[in-house]
């Protein structure tokens, strides 16, 4: 029981500091060692390296820029190897931006460079490596993209290459991998269970233990998503077996996904060690505070927009309001100058009114578009701040309903079935403590399963919106107001998507609950043409449409603000006495789940 209060005490100390630390990014796998060939153009390499180091730092804005500059630089015929190399990470900085479409343009580049120069004999050295590497980079833009069938061929192509190089074949084992997860999803459970085990084997013959322990892990999974617990059991102790005293970054990733499936698989045989397998999962996690910084990045940089738009529009009124003072000095100079002559002063006065209501008018228009200028960066910008601050509480909800589920509620779980075993053993009746100690952490568990279900559906994240908007109907349904739904062909979708998206839902629900005073209302989500409606209909008492503005609360505008960031559209038709209808039109954002 001891143990138990310590986990649950450690697993609270871990959601806090989250908060308040920032976590490390590690960088992803380097382009590799420049060809020997420009080994001795040292202005060159230094500039490749230039490029690398920003993109290594994360500084993507500018390596893209730095790249693509140096692309135009580099002389094609002589510069072979060089291009090659910028080529490679020009792709992976796109990559990197979720600019999949960019990335695979330049992978592509690459495999027709690798094609095109088969035959010369200085690209032998390098071409097989390269030439796996692009195939494997193409298929996992596909991939990312969503289209499995073109990610099959490139993957399929990649998995053909008949060589013994090490490299080559570790490449090989990520597209076997890459295969299995697509057949994962389609639930081709033995073509899924072949690519699996090939990557397995691959990696079994090297040298890297920690690549080894993640295909235990992709394989335990595969078992674990038909379960078939025990098997899936015995693959994650293998993993874990593997890298349990490695303590590097990575093997410290593939640790925590290790663990946590372990203990999923452990808490469907009723083996209550799997808690204890959980918690070291937890410990091992640090998401929050990485959530958190990028919130930070995204409210700074929107200030920083708008402040530099007002420094260069103040520029240029100030020079207009200089040439303005000039003009007025060289008007009178001329006019004093020219008294003694009456047609001259005339015509200068005359020119100098002309001249002045010129510049007041393009004063005053500058002045206007500056404005409007301002006023719309205004809007962005709040709306970017706003968007920044709704996925940070949504990520934080989830994080903490999580650890309030998974980790607090199991722990508690585990310390009543301990109590119930220590009755067990009185021979007479048992101590009240006892019981009085069970009963207090049973309404304990009952308060936080509650908590974790309003912070994020638990439905939502295990079963998807179909449950979840049941459920809500259900939940907000009483004897006053009846609510129906109807989401029967909702399939999953990405995590993140799926809780904007029931929140949303949530909004208006709640709206028609506190304002419409109606009797029924219908909530219904459909898939249609790439995109989830959603519509919530009422007959309550309605409002005039030309009065939306002022009806408009804060939950309403920031509902607003997210559905115009996700690239949708929200549609409000209400009339007096006659009801209300919402739909909301949003683009379909899918899960993917990628080894690359």
């Amino acid at each position: 029981m001891l143990k138990n209060k310590t986990g649950v005490f450690r697993t609270c100390l871990l959601v806090v500091f989250n908060f308040l630390m920032l976590s490390k990014i590690e960088a992803i796998n380097r382009v590799g060692p420049l060809p020997q060939k420009i080994k001795n153009d040292s202005i060159l390499i230094k500039k490749i390296d230039s490029f690398e180091t920003l993109y290594l730092n994360q500084d993507y804005t500018n390596a893209l820029q730095y790249g693509l500059s140096l692309l135009d630089d580099v002389d094609t015929d002589t510069d072979k190897y060089s291009r090659l190399s910028i080529l490679f990470l020009t792709g992976d900085t796109y990559d990197k931006t979720n600019n999949y479409r960019k990335s695979l343009l330049y992978y592509k580049k690459v495999l027709f460079f690798l094609t095109s120069n088969i035959q010369d004999k200085d690209l032998s050295s390098i071409g097989d490596e390269n030439y796996a590497k692009a195939l494997l980079r193409i298929g996992a833009a596909f991939h990312k993209l969503s289209e499995k069938d073109s990610a099959k061929i490139y993957y399929n192509k990649l998995g053909d290459l008949n060589s013994l190089n090490p490299v080559i074949s570790s490449y090989q084992a990520t597209s076997f991998s890459n295969l299995s997860g697509i057949y994962q999803e389609d639930s081709i459970f033995d073509r899924a269970e072949i690519f699996a085990r090939k990557a397995l084997n691959i990696h079994i013959g090297g040298n890297d233990r920690v690549n080894q322990a993640r295909a235990f892990g992709n394989l335990g999974s595969l078992f674990l998503s038909q379960s078939e617990f025990g098997k899936s059991k015995e693959l994650y102790f293998k993993g874990i077996n593997l890298i349990e005293h490695d303590n590097g970054p990575r093997a410290i990733r593939v640790k925590a996904s290790l663990y946590y499936n372990l203990a999923w698989a452990m808490r469907n045989l009723k083996e209550y060690q799997a808690y204890d397998y959980q918690e070291m999962s937890f410990n091992i996690k640090d998401v929050l505070r990485d959530k958190e910084f990028r919130g930070m990045i995204e409210a700074i940089s929107a200030k920083h927009d708008v402040n530099a738009v007002r420094q260069e529009e103040e520029i240029k009124r100030e020079k207009v309001l200089n040439q303005k003072q000039n003009a007025q000095k060289t008007a009178w100079i001329v006019g004093i100058g020219s008294c003694f002559v009456i047609v001259s002063l005339v015509l200068i006065l005359k020119q100098y009114k002309l001249r002045q209501k010129y510049l007041s008018l393009e004063l005053s228009q500058q002045e206007l578009e500056q404005q409007q200028h301002i006023e719309k960066l205004k809007n962005e910008s709040q709306i970017r701040i706003l968007n920044a601050t709704l996925d940070g509480k949504e990520s934080e909800r989830k994080q903490i309903a999580e650890t309030l589920h998974d980790s607090v509620s199991t722990m508690l779980s585990s310390a009543h079935l301990h109590l119930e075993a220590c009755k067990s053993q009185f021979n007479g009746s048992t101590p009240v403590e006892v019981d009085k100690s069970q009963t207090i952490i049973d309404e304990a568990a009952k308060k936080i399963r509650d908590l974790s279900h309003t912070l994020v559906s638990s439905i939502l994240l295990k079963f998807g919106l179909k449950f979840a908007i049941k459920d809500i109907a259900e939940k907000f349904s009483n004897s006053e107001l009846t609510i129906d739904h109807d989401a029967r062909y909702m399939r999953r979708y990405d995590l993140g998507f799926e809780i904007k998206l029931y929140n949303i839902a949530q909004e208006f629900l709640n709206n028609v609950l506190k304002h419409s005073k109606a009797k029924a209302a219908k909530i219904v989500l459909v898939e249609k043409n790439r995109k989830v409606i959603l519509v919530v209909e009422d007959n309550g008492r309605g409002f005039e449409e030309k009065n939306t503005q002022q009806k408009d609360g804060i939950g309403i505008s920031q509902i607003k603000a997210r559905i115009q960031m996700m690239g949708g559209k929200l549609d409000i038709e209400s009339k007096l006495g006659k009801g209300t209808k919402v739909t909301v039109q949003l683009p379909i954002v899918e899960r993917v789940v990628i080894n690359v």
